[in-house]
């Protein structure tokens, strides 16, 4: 009897977690449109482009023309950012960037996009500071 119990007591745990997370993923997916690479080339020009990875990543390598804020200040450096020109975010893989997006949503901006993949899936001009 014990031994049910705590088997309910983790079945039920993990489909919580499970439903937190895709409840997450559905409020990222609404924050923010994600762009292929060929999209978000077309666009990021005229846009605020950010790449919400930390300094050491950036510095490592970045797009052309990219700011660095990372998505751990996002709280505390979002007034960098303009309400009226749409934001281009990339990360390595489109998590950090996600996050991001959902935060500034909540901060009452509303052009936000992503690179689908992230970096990682980048094929297009690069600068390195090292």
């Amino acid at each position: 009897m014990i031994v049910s119990s705590w088997i309910y007591s983790v079945i039920i745990i993990l489909v919580v977690i499970i439903a937190y997370a895709l409840f997450n993923a559905w409020r990222a997916k609404r924050a923010v449109t994600t762009l292929s690479e060929e999209e978000f080339k077309a666009g990021y020009r005229k846009a605020q482009l950010i790449d919400v990875r930390e300094k050491k990543e950036f510095d490592a390598s970045h797009i052309l023309g990219a700011r660095n804020l990372p998505s751990t200040q996002i709280r505390t450096r979002q007034k960098e950012l303009r309400k009226d020109t749409p934001i281009y975010l990339y990360c390595d893989t489109g998590g950090r960037s996600s996050r991001a997006a959902l935060f500034l949503k909540g901060k009452g901006f509303t052009e936000l996009y992503q690179l689908q993949g992230g970096f990682k899936k980048w094929s297009g001009k690069t600068k390195s500071n090292y």
